[in-house]
């Protein structure tokens, strides 16, 4: 690979990551708030990519002529190029290089879903750690709209206490839980989808039935008082009672 070809690959790169900084595309992979970060960095790489294109393709600068013969030499005596570019053999940088066209074409062509059902099977819950908190009041409304990491962590830390009797209004995918019955899920980003890790709820009364996995919905219930078991790390699942739930579109936002 030559410079040229790694300018190409560079520019291809750069306005794969900005094409996804400027759509939704990018919070497939990260969380909203580094979007900023995301298209800065695709400028950047621009630019690198056009100013090595243009120190590529610019005219070449002529050549100056030195004497051969030492300082004795007539000035009409033979002259050679200064430079001598390692006797005309060009440079190329390892082959390897062009690895880096699989993320470009992740990015245009295949544009990999954001983490779902799956990624829940195979991570235990992120909720596997004893600890203490006081939660405040929920807000007003009935439903209250909550997230499912919200109800997850009054669910198993305080026990229900700050839910009490509300009903609360979650959103959330459909996973399969240990038995293969319907949980509900979300994932929980720290920085981007490397580390991104599952909260799972399992779901007892009007459990959303006859739906694939990953299939979004909205569901209303209040809190119980079950407890479950991840297969996954042995951490403690808390559970939802529905009272309804309805099928809904996949979010903007599909990260806690």
């Amino acid at each position: 690979m030559n410079r040229q070809a790694q300018a190409v690959v560079l520019l291809l790169l750069g306005g794969a990551v900005i094409r996804a900084s400027v759509t939704d595309l990018y919070l497939r992979y990260v969380k909203d708030g580094l979007r900023p970060f995301l298209i800065a960095a695709g400028l950047l790489l621009v630019a690198a990519a056009i100013m090595t294109l243009w120190y590529e393709l610019r005219p070449a600068a002529p050549r100056v002529l030195v004497p051969t013969g030492g300082s004795d030499a007539p000035t009409g005596g033979s002259a050679a190029p200064a430079d001598h570019d390692d006797h005309g053999h060009a440079h190329h940088e390892p082959r390897v290089g062009w690895l880096l066209i699989l993320p470009v074409l992740g990015l245009l062509l295949v544009a990999p879903p954001a983490l779902g059902s799956y990624a829940a099977g195979q991570a235990g819950t992120a909720l596997s750690s004893q600890q203490q908190s006081d939660y405040p009041p929920l807000p007003e409304g009935d439903p209250v709209q909550v997230s499912v990491l919200d109800y997850a962590s009054r669910a198993l830390f305080d026990r229900g206490a700050s839910i009490g009797d509300r009903r609360v209004l979650l959103t959330g995918f459909i996973a399969s839980g240990a038995g293969g019955e319907p949980i509900l899920a979300r994932m929980v980003l720290s920085c981007c989808a490397a580390d991104g890790r599952p909260i799972k709820l399992g779901l007892t009364g009007d459990v959303p039935a006859g739906l694939p996995n990953d299939s979004w919905v909205e569901v209303t219930g209040r809190y119980s008082d079950r407890l479950g078991r991840d297969p996954v790390n042995d951490a403690e699942i808390p559970y939802l009672e529905v009272e309804s739930w309805r099928q809904v579109p996949v979010p903007r936002q599909q990260y806690d």
